[in-house]
C-alpha cells in the first residue's frame, strides 16, 4: 500500500511539474504551489496578465480508466472555491480571476490538456 501511495504521489508531482512548465512557456507568473487553507489546497496559482488563475492539475499514467479532468468532482470544485476565497481575502486581490484544470496523462508523447475556466 505505501508503495502504491508512493507511486501516486510521485505522478502527482510530475504531473505538477509539467503544468507549470507548460504556464510559463505559455506566459503565466506562478505565485504558489500548493497552496493550502485548512483542508483545501489549489495546486498552482498563477498570473497571466490582470487574471487571477486558481489551476487544479490532475494527472494520469494512462486514460484507459477515463481522462484525468473527470476526477475534479463538486466536492473538490468547493474545496478549491474555500482556498481561492481566503487566498483573494489574504492578498486583496481586486481583478479578474479565473479557475483552470490541467489535465495531463503521462504517455509518450504527454498530453496536456489546459480548460480554461473550467467552473461556471
Amino acid at each position: 500500500m505505501a508503495s502504491q501511495t508512493n507511486t501516486h504521489l510521485h505522478t502527482g508531482q510530475q504531473g505538477e511539474q509539467v503544468a507549470a512548465q507548460y504556464l510559463l512557456q505559455k506566459g503565466y507568473i506562478l505565485l504558489h504551489r500548493n497552496y493550502r487553507y485548512r483542508r483545501s489546497e489549489v495546486d498552482i496559482i498563477a498570473k497571466k496578465n490582470h487574471m487571477l488563475v486558481f489551476i487544479e492539475v490532475k494527472t494520469r499514467t494512462t486514460d484507459i480508466y477515463g481522462y484525468p479532468e473527470e476526477a475534479v468532482n463538486n466536492k473538490k470544485e468547493r474545496m478549491l472555491l474555500k482556498a481561492a476565497d481566503q487566498y483573494i481575502h489574504a492578498t486583496s486581490w481586486q481583478h479578474e480571476i479565473r479557475f483552470d484544470i490541467i489535465s495531463i496523462t503521462l504517455t509518450k508523447p504527454i498530453t496536456i490538456h489546459h480548460i480554461e475556466d473550467a467552473f461556471h
